[in-house]
């Protein structure tokens, strides 16, 4: 009905704008157009007479070239297929690529300006001469600027660091001097090639996790190196004699102890003593009086201590030595649960499980178990059995309910049966205390087969695609199943996302958080900013939470770049490159390497900009989702079958 409503309106919008056409005299529409036409002429005569100008800069008046080269006033740069240039189906001019075209010539950037969408200018091994001026800032939509194997000289112009969509910078291979612009303030920045110039002074603080290719060898750059995060090895800082530190093997001079202070100085450091003097004898006068007053009070009720004393408070703490190294070391981890009222341990509730037969709660507590890893609502152990059974132990604080309810929780959440949701084998739970147990999983997590694993090993787009199927369709069928009670997952990230033997993905934690817990955690993990207070607490808020987490995870499957590190956000990076139009830069080079079908990446890439829409009630339902990405896999699947 709807879509007939909307159908009937078109209809009738479009007999007015008839009807309204029929009014106007001929002799006016006829100047209307004419206007329109001449105004569209001219600015392509304009873009003409520049590129024109920017074309006999480059070479000399008297060049012959033949027939088909172009860049004339009497052809057009897009329909007569100029050489080097390139334009979209609008007919817009968006690359010039003249490479190794012996152009002898100076650029003048300041011809380019009219052509406003120009995002490569490729000028690579010619015998281009002179400066590149402060007016290459005026070609704001560069992307790609290739300017090596050429005979430039001067300083490079400050002008460069306001490119702000710059991504590929390659001035190598030229007799550039002086000092780099302000240039790591371009965030999106991929390549910096500036090889064998001259240029000088220090190295920037780029943001080397973001870059793909970094070379600054053979120039006369000084002082410390960076730290460059392992991404860049010595081959990229040859040849500068007076850099020192990592990766290079020349170590840099220790910094020089200042001998002498001037007198203001000597005054400031002066008054600091005599202050810290005065802290430390109010401290000492405060602690005397506070002690004769503690010791009145304990006269005054002498049981008061006795009494706090016989109170039980806790059990015995299990502790083990683990083998678990973070930092370069092994570490002590302490299984310890200080929670238990009473001193009586509630019991363990087993669920059907061949593992854990009679398996009680003071056996869980003497099994040796390693630390692997704490977060914000809670730690993670790998206990050992006497039967040599492995299991994982969960012990989860601040998880906003109460031992009942989370017991009725964990008995629902075991009701409902997916192959790609981890079961919990056991848990227990007292008034503070709650243990989740699961079946020890070897193969890892999502986020270190992403971001942590060796180098050479393989991750391609057909395993990405399978694990954004498995988890979409175990995540709706939960959805579905647990609606009623409101029950999501509420920590959804890929370090949940386990691999089980067969090294098929895994949902774990699933439920184990409060509704409203759930989405503060979501969202605020996800740096989501949530104006939507009426969903707060509301299981359709977290069902949405859940949709957004799982579109953050397509993310880091598209681009395998992490969520947040070092101040970098994944999804507003993402949006930030749509939005330049610069989709195909979003994709893991990996993937892009391997040659996957961008075509389906792109259609991955936009279930997932659904998914983390900024208003939780348009966002698409999982079982919406999960069919998106099947559709996606089918054709996948197709092109592979019925490929020649």
């Amino acid at each position: 009905m709807k879509r007939n409503a909307n159908q009937r309106a078109i209809v009738h919008n479009t007999q007015l704008v008839h009807r309204k056409m029929s009014r106007i005299p001929f002799w006016e529409l006829f100047i209307v157009i004419f206007l329109i036409f001449r105004v569209a002429n001219s600015e392509e005569n304009e873009v003409k007479q520049a590129l024109v100008q920017f074309m006999q800069k480059l070479s000399p008046e008297n060049a012959t070239r033949d027939g088909q080269w172009g860049w004339n006033m009497s052809t057009d740069p897009c329909t007569s297929n100029w050489t080097g240039v390139e334009c979209n189906k609008k007919g817009l001019v968006r690359k010039i690529k003249l490479e190794k075209a012996n152009l002898t010539g100076v650029l003048d950037a300041s011809s380019l300006r009219v052509t406003k969408t120009l995002v490569v200018l490729s000028l690579k091994d010619n015998n281009i001469t002179g400066l590149l001026s402060e007016d290459i800032a005026l070609c704001k939509d560069l992307t790609h600027l290739y300017l090596s194997g050429n005979h430039f000289s001067g300083v490079l112009p400050e002008s460069l660091s306001q490119l702000s969509n710059l991504k590929r910078f390659d001035i190598s291979n030229n007799n550039f001097n002086g000092e780099l612009p302000d240039m790591q303030k371009i965030s999106g920045l991929l390549s910096f090639l500036v090889q064998n110039n001259q240029l000088e002074g220090s190295i920037p603080e780029f943001d080397f996790s973001n870059l793909k290719e970094f070379n600054v060898s053979n120039n006369l750059f000084s002082g410390p190196i960076p730290d460059v995060k392992g991404h860049f090895n010595a081959s990229s800082f040859a040849g500068d004699p007076n850099l020192c530190g990592e990766p290079l093997t020349t170590s840099c001079p220790p910094v020089p102890m200042k001998s002498k202070k001037s007198s203001s100085q000597k005054v400031l450091i002066f008054s600091g003593y005599v202050i810290l003097g005065l802290v430390v004898v109010l401290f000492l006068v405060y602690k005397f009086f506070n002690r004769g007053k503690s010791c009145e009070e304990k006269k005054q009720n002498p049981n008061k201590e006795a009494e706090s004393l016989e109170t039980p408070s806790s059990i015995p703490s299990t502790t083990t030595t683990s083998n678990y190294k973070a930092g370069g070391g092994n570490q002590t981890s302490e299984f310890s649960l200080t929670s238990v009222e009473s001193g009586i341990a509630a019991p363990l509730v087993v669920f059907t499980s061949p593992l854990l037969m009679g398996l009680t709660f003071e056996q869980l507590l003497r099994a040796p178990a390693d630390l692997l890893g704490k977060g914000k609502n809670g730690s993670l152990y790998k206990v050992l059995l006497d039967g040599g059974v492995n299991l994982v132990v969960k012990r989860i604080r601040n998880c906003g309910m109460s031992s009942d309810d989370f017991k009725t929780r964990m008995m629902k959440i075991d009701r409902v049966k997916c192959h790609n949701v981890l079961p919990t084998i056991a848990f227990y739970c007292s008034r503070q205390e709650k243990l989740l147990v699961y079946e020890y999983q070897p193969n890892g997590n999502l986020f270190n087969l992403l971001h942590r694993s060796p180098k050479g090993q393989i991750f391609d787009w057909g395993s990405r695609l399978n694990v954004a199927d498995s988890i979409a369709e175990a995540l709706a069928f939960m959805h579905g199943e647990l609606n009623e009670d409101g029950i999501a997952h509420g920590n959804l990230k890929s370090m949940n996302i386990l691999f089980n033997m067969a090294m098929e993905p895994c949902i774990s934690e699933y439920g184990i958080m409060m509704a409203e817990t759930q989405e503060q955690s979501v969202f605020s993990s996800n740096n989501e900013i949530r104006n939507d207070n009426a969903t707060k607490g509301h299981p359709y808020g977290t069902f949405n939470g859940d949709v957004y987490a799982f579109g953050v995870i397509l993310l880091e499957l598209l681009t395998g770049k992490m969520v947040q590190k070092n101040g970098f956000d994944l999804p507003s990076w993402v949006n930030s490159m749509i939005k330049e139009e610069w989709t195909v830069e979003v994709f893991d080079r990996a993937l892009i390497l391997e040659g996957s079908s961008e075509e389906r990446m792109v259609s991955l890439l936009q279930v997932a900009l659904k998914c983390i829409n900024s208003s939780p009630t348009d966002r698409p339902a999982m079982d919406q989702v999960s069919l998106m990405i099947k559709s996606i896999k089918e054709d996948e699947e197709s092109s592979v079958t019925f490929d020649p």
